[in-house]
């Protein structure tokens, strides 16, 4: 069935939304020819080319607001690359001042590795700064300015589900982990994988493990404030630890498609949509793909968050939107700054939704759902109503190893245990870590 929603859009603290695994762009050069006499002063939107929605999303923004502004021109160049690739030629590009006006990146502890204060434009006197919700803000944030405006809406993180399935075995979405992994055993019984993996975009075989934050922060409320200042570990600390456990729980139980570890995600997608599999593990903005690919099916698929321990404690990790930012050379900061209010605000916000469609709750006060949403959005917005969120760690602490996704991918295949992931982690956060210069390390 299809759920008929319309919200003002809340302004908890506790919402959050990449994504960690959003990609970004950077710049070809400052951007921005002309104006006055000589025709609309053009500005530079650089950003990665990976990702069709975000680049559908920048052009629809920038197509919005030169209508209704004329004078300035906004031009979207998505040629950058993705990955670490990208990382280091948004720092390259940014320390050397050869930036276009704009650009899309990574809210939250990527964002901060760009030395903001020094090398961003600072919007934290613009009157539509107060509009953005507090716990996004906190991610664009230092304690000296603010620097972006968010393109897109709140994400959680967890399982995607076939309600058909859940419905055929008579089960109840689980509140608990021993709740999750009873599931799977009458899912397999009845012939049908528990859970799909998609090793093969090596990427997605952290999702289990990202998106268990949430039950981390119950056990440990001063985890990611203590891990920046390197006094705790992932391998020291045991409700981290289970993050590790839990996806090495599903490779002993033999739960996952045999082919997980070349499967893709849109295939994983399209054998959740066709009842092969039960669950999968993704953070939302999936869903967009799976109403394009398969919108007669579509609200099969629903959502729900990692379980842990305690069904009183049950929430969701939560990962905030990308953002829009510009270097602090920009020769066209007046322009910049308005084209960041109207991103920030409710027509930035139809924009997107134009764009990509409803995918989460906005980040900007005043925006609204109107009209149909997903099945998974409707699953996802009473956590953030209700206050039970945590923000995804990268949105908590800089400390973020780059190589999570390889550990995960062994964990997974069952080279290593849970315990030496654990440990394989905090070394990869030490080196990261010391070569950021963090204090403590």
């Amino acid at each position: 069935m299809t759920h008929r929603t319309t919200r003002r859009l809340i302004t908890a603290s506790a919402i959050t939304a990449v994504g960690v695994l959003a990609l970004a762009g950077c710049s070809a050069g400052s951007g921005g020819d002309g104006g006055g006499d000589d025709g609309p002063v053009e500005l530079t939107w650089y950003m990665g080319a990976g990702v069709p929605d975000d680049i559908e999303t920048a052009e629809q923004l920038a197509a919005d607001f030169t209508a209704a502004n004329p004078d300035i021109k906004v031009v979207v160049d998505a040629s950058g690359p993705q990955g670490v690739e990208l990382d280091a030629q948004m720092r390259t590009k940014l320390a050397t001042g050869d930036m276009a006006d704009l650009f899309w990146y990574n809210s939250g502890a990527l964002m901060q590795q760009l030395n903001p204060d020094q090398q961003l434009l600072n919007v934290a006197d613009e009157p539509w700064v107060e509009d953005l919700n507090e716990a996004y803000r906190g991610t664009v944030s230092t304690d000296n300015g603010t620097y972006g405006a968010p393109v897109g809406s709140g994400m959680g993180g967890g399982f995607f589900y076939n309600v058909d399935v859940y419905e055929e075995l008579g089960l109840e979405v689980p509140m608990t982990w021993e709740d999750f992994m009873a599931n799977g055993e009458a899912i397999r019984a009845a012939g049908i994988d528990p859970v799909i993996q998609s090793f093969g975009d090596t990427w997605t075989a952290q999702m289990i493990l990202l998106a268990d934050y949430y039950n981390v922060s119950v056990e440990e409320p001063d985890f990611a404030d203590d891990l920046t200042a390197n006094e705790t570990t992932f391998a020291g600390t045991p409700a981290a630890v289970a993050s590790f456990q839990k996806l090495q729980d599903l490779t002993e139980a033999g739960f996952l498609n045999e082919d997980y570890q070349n499967t893709l995600l849109d295939q994983a997608l399209a054998k959740l949509v066709n009842g092969e599999g039960a669950h999968y593990p993704m953070l939302t903005f999936a869903q967009a793909t799976i109403e394009q690919n398969f919108p007669d099916q579509a609200d099969s698929i629903g959502f729900f968050p990692v379980p842990g321990d305690s069904a009183q404690d049950h929430g969701l990790t939560s990962w905030m939107p990308s953002s829009v930012y510009a270097p602090a050379t920009t020769e066209h900061p007046e322009e910049v700054k308005k084209f960041m209010g109207f991103v920030a605000s409710a027509d930035g916000c139809d924009s997107i939704t134009a764009a990509r469609g409803v995918t989460g709750p906005y980040v900007v006060d005043g925006c609204e759902i109107e009209g149909d949403v997903s099945r998974v959005v409707s699953d996802m917005l009473p956590y953030f109503e209700e206050n039970r969120t945590s923000p995804a760690l990268e949105f908590l602490s800089s400390v973020k190893g780059p190589n999570l996704q390889t550990i995960a991918v062994e964990l997974g295949t069952g080279t290593t245990t849970a315990q030496q992931a654990a440990e394989a982690y905090d070394e990869d956060n030490r080196i990261q870590a010391e070569q950021l210069g963090l204090e403590g390390w």
